[in-house]
This record gives C-alpha cells, structure tokens and sequence, in this order.
C-alpha cells in the first residue's frame, strides 16, 4: 500500500468541539471533521492531542474508530499524558501513545503545516 501520509503535515486537535456558541453542536462538527480526515486523499503525517483535544482518543470516544482507522494507515497519533492526567483518562487512551509538551512543540515547530480546527 503506497504511503497516503502528506509529510510535514501535521493536525492540532486542542478540543473536543469544533467553532464556538453550541457545545452539542461544537461536538458534531468535530467528529466531523475527524471523519472527513479519513477521506482525504491525503492523510497528516501527525495528529496531536493535547488540552480537551484528548478526550477523542480514549476509550467510548465517538471519534475513536476514525483515529485507529488513520494510524493503521501510518499517522502517528500523540495524546498529550499530562492532559489525561487532568480529566482522568490516562487509564483510558485507545489509540496512539502518550506524549509530552517537549515533543508536541517539537512536532509542531518542524511541521511545514498545522491544521488546527
């Protein structure tokens, strides 16, 4: 299978809704848009998870599925641990690994593009 990753392309996930005004729907366009990364004909080569933003990769997460289906395609998934400490979840995380604020700004500053939602 042919590489679909866009390298240096990397995509901040900073809360678990989407825009501001409606929470409820805040949560729709982000599992929205999590999903419509999955059809594009290229992936990120990183997503990162950090703030609220780690909540959608822990266990009962409605964008749990789409996160596994991109990282079974090569895209390194990194969910911040001291951000699941803080909500409790660091039992919980089911897909990608844990990660640090050292390497979340490394990834950051070496990507040639951030998407941020």
């Amino acid at each position: 299978m042919p590489d679909g990753r866009s390298a240096g392309t990397v995509v901040a996930l900073t809360a678990d809704t989407m825009g501001t005004g409606d929470d409820g729907l805040g949560k729709i366009w982000m599992k929205g848009f999590v999903y419509a990364l999955t059809e594009q004909d290229q992936l990120p080569e990183t997503i990162v998870l950090y703030n609220g933003g780690a909540k959608l990769s822990v266990e009962g997460a409605e964008t749990l599925a789409d996160l596994k289906l991109m990282e079974a395609q090569g895209v390194e998934i990194l969910t911040c641990g001291t951000c699941l400490n803080h909500y409790g979840l660091s039992e919980k995380l089911a897909v990608g690994s844990v990660t640090n604020m050292y390497r979340i700004a490394e990834v950051l500053s070496k990507a040639g593009k951030v998407i941020r939602p």
